[in-house]
């Protein structure tokens, strides 16, 4: 992790938001799966899951948004895509499976999602605790050069001023 010349904080870890897709789109198709076979397990129909479905996703990139996650309007839509892109054929199959069988895709989906979700969080938690700490050494050190230069400015307008040609030799 650096800073680019223009101060931006650029992540170089794997959790990194990328442009359009990144690891991040993992969890999000582990979510598309468990949020069809949880609406499927609760006996939503088809257009009323997938809607929920689609509202769910756009809420939770709404929620990033709020949380001042930074991603790429692209990186957002894709993370839609990519949830209902998971949603849809694992609702529509659903129904040819036998129940405990979805139920046993639903936890390990739903499980593995948290797992994920949680090693992603406490990454981009580092990160932003580094990007802090980075920071604020970059404060004090610029603090500490400002005053340096300060007083070489200082020294140098007493020097000009003890042989200015006005003041006589």
């Amino acid at each position: 992790m650096y800073f680019t010349r223009d101060g931006k904080f650029i992540r170089t870890d794997v959790w990194r938001e990328g442009k359009y897709l990144d690891l991040w789109s993992v969890p999000h198709l582990l979510s598309g799966m468990s949020v069809a076979l949880g609406l499927y397990l609760l006996g939503f129909a088809g257009n009323a899951a997938f809607i929920i479905a689609f509202l769910l996703f756009v809420a939770y990139e709404m929620f990033e948004v709020i949380a001042k996650i930074e991603e790429t309007r692209m990186n957002r839509t894709l993370d839609v895509v990519v949830g209902m892109a998971s949603f849809a054929p694992t609702f529509l199959m659903a129904s040819f499976f036998p129940q405990s069988y979805v139920i046993g895709v639903f936890v390990v989906a739903t499980a593995l999602d948290a797992v994920l979700s949680f090693f992603g969080w406490l990454a981009s938690r580092k990160a932003y605790v580094l990007e802090a700490k980075l920071r604020a050494e970059f404060a004090k050190e610029k603090d500490r050069f400002t005053r340096g230069r300060d007083v070489l400015k200082k020294k140098w307008r007493k020097h000009q001023d003890r042989w200015h040609p006005s003041q006589g030799l």
